[in-house]
């Protein structure tokens, strides 16, 4: 309660009281009972497609469509239709697209020419005769140079690779039956993502699962299921935005790998890589958690076996995640966070500038607020 000095000024008691009553009036505090009515509010079940319609901004194209395709996409997947849900599907879009179903990508027509220069020459092959082979006639009558130079969108850009890599031999050396677009849609959904989660999915696919990753409808189902549809005990929704960028529970093996570090004194790059996917070799968190082996009654081949829960909830019921957790907060004294942003640069031919996946996480958690305080 704030305490207000007299005051020696000669004028009447009227206005004195006045000033007393505006200098003392206590500022009104935001209660757990008001910081619950806005959480209850915010968890309360919407209709998507009105809220989906309501949020974006006016100048987008086709906003029913969205609201329709994004109302689907929930009711689909049974995501819960609150607020912060469908406005953290909404800041994705916005942050990798801004709304566009196949986003324009500056300079793409050289990154594309870049890519096959460089797989030519890891593979020894002539540029000259690579270059030969993209002036035939590809099946929309153009030749694929020419298609190449005009690319605007890694849609585009996924189609020519398709065609070349099905029609001309060339295009199956270089490639094999790798098409080198990895991502796309309106979210920038990874394509082998979306080929591994396709139960449920509620529309007639007309071509391949790559090809509907491309569409509006396609990148917003696929984008919501890797954004929304896992389970994780996360405190706020800028965990899970972290976790779109760098994997699955990236946030949450972050905070266990600072855990070890400080379990073992072992310091180590917090990126969320509990083992090296691909390889039986033990990844550096791999061998500092097999430190601990003795202390915690474990063989190396039980640390391994439990690590590679690393990309789901289970994980976190693993007596070397929780023993771990106990050790490190007997050594510094305190409860240790079990979320953090993982450490990770972002790096791909796209990206022109120094940013990093808690930038990422940042930037959409904003866009996030912003969607639920508009009116």
């Amino acid at each position: 309660m704030p305490v207000c000095a007299p005051r020696l000024i000669a004028t009447t008691m009227t206005l004195l009281a006045g000033m007393i009553l505006a200098g003392c009036t206590t500022p009104k505090n935001t209660t757990s009972a008001e910081k619950e009515t806005k959480e209850a509010e915010a968890e309360k079940p919407r209709d998507v497609a009105s809220v989906v319609r309501e949020k974006m901004p006016a100048s987008v194209k086709d906003r029913d469509a969205w609201a329709q395709d994004i109302a689907t996409t929930f009711s689909s997947q049974s995501i819960a239709p609150t607020l912060e849900n469908i406005c953290s599907v909404l800041a994705v879009a916005q942050q990798e697209s801004n709304y566009q179903a196949d986003p324009q990508v500056p300079g793409l027509n050289k990154i594309a020419w870049k890519e096959i220069d460089r797989r030519a020459a890891r593979l020894h092959i002539p540029l000259a005769l690579v270059h030969t082979a993209l002036k035939i006639e590809s099946p929309n009558g153009k030749s694929y140079s020419e298609r190449l130079d005009k690319v605007r969108t890694e849609k585009q850009l996924s189609e020519i690779f398709d065609d070349f890599i099905s029609v001309v031999p060339m295009g199956q050396t270089l490639f094999g039956s790798y098409n080198p677009v990895h991502t796309g849609g309106p979210m920038q959904i990874s394509v082998a993502f979306a080929e591994k989660h396709t139960d449920g999915y509620p529309w007639k696919m007309e071509g391949t699962v790559r090809q509907e990753v491309f569409t509006r409808r396609g990148g917003l189902w696929f984008g919501t299921y890797h954004l929304l549809n896992y389970p994780a005990n996360y405190t706020a929704p800028l965990y899970r935005f972290a976790d779109f960028n760098a994997g699955h529970y990236a946030s949450r093996n972050a905070a266990f790998q600072n855990a070890l570090s400080k379990a073992t004194g072992v310091k180590l790059a917090l990126d969320g890589d509990l083992i090296q996917y691909g390889s039986n070799d033990a990844g550096a968190t791999e061998l500092a958690a097999r430190k601990l082996g003795a202390k915690l009654g474990m063989s190396d081949r039980d640390i391994r076996r439990q690590l590679q829960t690393g990309d789901s909830i289970a994980l976190e019921k693993t007596a070397l995640y929780q023993n771990v957790y106990h050790l490190a907060e007997q050594k510094a004294g305190k409860t240790l966070p079990r979320e953090m942003l993982p450490g990770i640069q972002l790096e791909s031919p796209k990206i022109t500038r120094n940013l990093t996946t808690a930038w990422f996480a940042k930037r959409v958690d904003d866009r996030r607020a912003q969607c639920m305080m508009k009116n």
